[in-house]
């Protein structure tokens, strides 16, 4: 297939998940930070699907059964987070669903990390974070042992400390280590950045464009891990994460335009994500690398 060619048809398949969900209004579940919980509910509603949020792993195994995908986010943790999480994570392998983390603050603290650590085993279908997050994983996986190229980071709370071209390599191990272990043979990473970076391991895709104005409200990271999963719930990996990152980019350029500061913004960013429409999206600039 040709460049062209393989262009028109992702492009179909990213028009035609935005379509898709909100057809079918899917259902996502998230285990995911209470400071933010609020944000990522009404982000998956606004996108067209349906959410549900728990922290008991009987429960949320329970209603994975009934769920498309789920999502894992690592934000703001409890102590007993440090058993549920692996729980969760082996018996959504064990089943077979799939589902997205994201690796907040990745490298900080001994209970974070042996929690991230614990995921090498049964990972998820796709990661979304920031470049330093993606670092950090990929190191603490031992996925470039024999790779001296790794940088040494640190994120910066959970900020990145980071550029996006920093953790290519390191997106591009994970996407494979996810890929081999997925219950549908694929996974991907989507590296969120000034310019966002989506792999799957072999392909490298750049989205430029989004807004600033994201970086002044809590949760917009957040919510675009349980718009991610929304997605997965109705498109394979890649598609998914190149998908919902450009409707975010699409929806954070308009909320933008029309808010007057992050209070507005927020509002406006949900509105965005209802209307702005499959076309809109699937128009975006993509480069592949």
């Amino acid at each position: 297939m040709s460049d062209d060619s393989y262009g028109t048809v992702l492009r179909e398949q990213i028009a035609q998940a935005v379509n898709n969900v909100r057809a079918a209004t899917p259902l996502a579940q998230s285990f995911t930070n209470f400071v933010t919980m609020n944000l990522v509910a009404n982000a998956q509603l606004a996108a067209g699907g349906t959410a549900a949020m728990s922290f008991l792993p009987d429960d949320v195994i329970d209603t994975a059964e009934i769920a498309g995908s789920n999502y894992i986010n690592v934000g703001t943790l409890l102590p007993f987070f440090k058993d549920a999480l692996p729980e969760i994570a082996y018996k959504l392998h064990k089943s077979g669903k799939t589902w997205v983390l994201d690796p907040v603050a990745a490298g900080i603290g001994k209970t974070r990390t042996a929690i991230l650590e614990s995921f090498r085993t049964y990972p998820p279908t796709i990661v979304r974070g920031n470049a330093s997050e993606i670092i950090a994983l990929d190191a603490m996986w031992g996925l470039a042992q024999n790779d001296s190229t790794v940088p040494d980071t640190r994120p910066a709370g959970v900020e990145a400390v980071d550029e996006v071209d920093a953790a290519v390599d390191a997106a591009k191990r994970l996407a494979r280590h996810l890929a081999k272990r997925s219950p549908t043979g694929a996974g991907a990473v989507a590296v969120s950045g000034a310019v966002d970076l989506v792999t799957d391991g072999e392909h490298v895709f750049r989205l430029p464009g989004g807004s600033a104005m994201m970086t002044k409200i809590i949760g917009a990271g957040c919510s675009l891990g349980g718009v991610t999963a929304t997605y997965l719930a109705v498109a394979e990996p890649l598609v998914a994460a190149i998908s919902a990152s450009l409707l975010y980019n699409r929806a954070s350029e308009i909320a933008e335009a029309k808010s007057s500061g992050p209070g507005s913004f927020q509002v406006a960013l949900l509105d965005a994500l209802w209307n702005v429409t499959a076309e809109e999206v699937a128009a975006s600039e993509i480069i592949v690398d």
